[in-house]
């Protein structure tokens, strides 16, 4: 039921499109369909069933806020601490997560009430994004 579905909310750093579909997202987005989405877990337990964490990087990841981390494999992951995005990832458990605009264009909020099925109000205002790290065996590079 829910995991067709997308949702217009909130995020910890934007107003973003959250969905279990990356096809949806895709499509909506009109984005390659070859590039990866950033994939928002509700814990580090969640998070453990994707991915394993180098070594050197683990107290990084846990302690990290409002951080995406791209794993050695390619694919790039955030545990979300933000209450307000909490409550809908706590039921979906993990989400892809995305700004909520046609892909290289600016936001326009009337094209994403359109494009979303639910809109998680309320909608506040874009912040700062994620800073992105690179993670290797043993390096670290910030992307963004």
């Amino acid at each position: 039921m829910l995991k067709n579905k997308v949702f217009l909310t909130q995020t910890d750093t934007t107003i973003g499109f959250v969905s279990q579909n990356a096809e949806r997202l895709t499509e909506i987005k009109q984005r390659p369909p070859h590039k990866y989405y950033i994939k928002a877990v509700n814990s580090l337990k969640t998070l453990k069933t994707f991915t394993r964490i180098p070594s050197n990087h683990k107290n990084r990841v846990r302690r990290a806020r409002k951080s995406t981390f791209i794993m050695p494999d390619g694919h790039s992951y955030r545990v979300i601490r933000d209450t307000h995005h909490l409550l809908l990832l706590n039921r979906l458990q993990w989400a892809y997560t995305t700004s909520a605009n046609l892909s290289g264009q600016p936001y326009d909020e009337i094209f994403a009430k359109e494009a979303a099925d639910i809109i998680v109000t309320p909608l506040k205002t874009k912040k700062k994004p994620s800073i992105i790290y690179k993670l290797g065996k043993h390096t670290l590079q910030r992307i963004r």
